[in-house]
């Protein structure tokens, strides 16, 4: 590389106005016998913040790196290990053709250098920008006073969820979460809060979003969380106990997407849902009740009311079909949070339980959890009962369904998992839907 004391004038000059340099020196810099070298320098620098200080130190030099290193350095290099002061390297730079310093040479080259101490600087002092606002937001609010809060905040600081957001983010998140436990709990707020809250009219409260505060967002793990901390209780591992803490502070979750299918209920109260309710039995028809409803619903059945519980609703359509009398509650496949709602009311109303699944090792699994929960009675689901099923479907040519899975213990019937296993056939409820009619009508 040519030294800049044999230029003329122009070479100064150049440098002075940071003019591009030669294209025989940026070929000579671009060569690859100093890759290595540059790798390691730009890694160095970056360290460093862009300032040209310290070593670095190759090793395994082969020939053309070290043909590339001595022609750089002006002096010559024979071992297979070189080091080379970054001090040394920016001083020859300047003096050589290239014209510059040894930052502006690898910006030159690029890509473009990044000053990490520079960013790591950045990154903490934005952190504390958030935790400062943070604490100002939560100050700005009565629930500085409560114990709880500041628990609240030091344990969402250390779960690092918000760091990891952008920092603008960030900031919106923790001073939403702020509001909205403002608003919640009474005396918090400088306005009077609703004895309830419906989640989505408290989210276009607090964010501007009816969806704000939806499952899975970070914002309503933040408010759960507080939630949790200021009622004393564990942070719920599963949706129906997120609902659960939701109505802990007066908010209602969603409550009419998902159903109950029922058939046959006759309370004998007269409010207005008791008489529609026994409208529909007396007509044949089937009902679906929301959360929603059955949280305002009065059921009052005879005592010792006998309701039957299935697994499918074709049993239900077809006991609508049949002109059924008997009272009929379907799960749908599986214990939702609104089935069991509905069957805790019953309970709770001197009812008795009778049910019947589908003869495979999910359908015995619920089977097992809604006996045990409420004492149901087996209805049509014994090892004979099976047996006769299974025999049936093979006397009339039924395509048969292979039993596939795990097994599960029947606990009321010792024998029925043992027969399923021997006869490997799952058997739906729909196969016994004449059986069921005969005791439904």
């Amino acid at each position: 590389m040519t030294d800049s004391r044999t230029t003329d004038s122009r070479t100064t000059d150049s440098r002075t106005t940071q003019q591009p340099p030669a294209a025989d020196a940026l070929a000579f810099l671009t060569r690859p016998g100093l890759t290595r070298l540059w790798t390691a320098v730009r890694a160095r620098l970056e360290r460093n913040g862009l300032e040209p200080t310290g070593t670095v130190r190759l090793q395994n030099l082969d020939a053309q790196e070290r043909e590339a290193l001595s022609l750089l350095l002006a002096k010559p290099l024979t071992a297979p290990t070189a080091s080379v002061r970054l001090t040394d390297l920016d001083t020859r730079l300047r003096s050589s053709a290239v014209g510059r310093g040894l930052t502006e040479t690898l910006q030159l080259l690029g890509p473009p250098l990044t000053d990490r101490r520079a960013a790591r600087d950045a990154t903490a002092a934005e952190r504390a920008r958030l935790w400062s606002t943070a604490e100002a937001s939560l100050a700005g609010t009565r629930l500085s006073a409560q114990p709880w809060a500041a628990q609240w905040l030091e344990e969402i600081r250390r779960g690092g969820a918000i760091a990891r957001q952008e920092p603008g983010l960030a900031a919106t998140i923790v001073t939403q979460a702020v509001q909205t436990l403002a608003t919640l709990f009474p005396g918090v707020s400088t306005e009077p809060a609703p004895a309830s809250w419906g989640r989505g009219e408290l989210a276009t409260r607090t964010t501007g979003s009816a969806h704000g505060l939806d499952d899975g967002t970070l914002l309503s793990r933040l408010v759960l969380r507080g939630i949790a901390l200021a009622r004393g209780v564990d942070f719920p591992a599963d949706a129906p106990g997120r609902r659960s803490l939701w109505r802990m502070a007066a908010v209602t979750p969603d409550e009419v997407s998902s159903t109950v299918l029922t058939y046959g209920l006759r309370p004998v109260g007269d409010t207005w849902g008791e008489r529609a309710l026994h409208e529909r039995a007396d007509h044949h028809l089937e009902t679906h009740l929301t959360l929603r409803e059955l949280r305002g619903l009065y059921l009052d059945l005879p005592p010792r009311t006998r309701i039957h519980v299935c697994e499918n609703p074709r049993v239900v359509e077809a006991a609508a079909d049949a002109g059924c009398t008997a009272p009929l509650i379907c799960t749908s496949g599986s214990a939702t949070t609104v089935v069991l709602t509905l069957l805790d009311t019953l309970a709770a109303a001197d009812c008795t339980f009778a049910y019947h699944g589908d003869f495979d090792w999910p359908g015995i699994a619920l089977a097992n959890r809604v006996m045990h929960r409420y004492g149901a009675e087996p209805w049509r689901m014994g090892v004979t009962d099976y047996e006769y099923l299974a025999t049936g479907a093979r006397l009339r040519g039924t395509p048969l369904l292979a039993l596939a899975g795990t097994s599960v213990d029947a606990v009321w019937d010792a024998e029925l998992s043992s027969a399923m296993e021997v006869l490997g056939i799952a058997l739906h409820e729909e196969s016994a839907i004449d059986l069921l009619l005969e005791d439904l009508t």
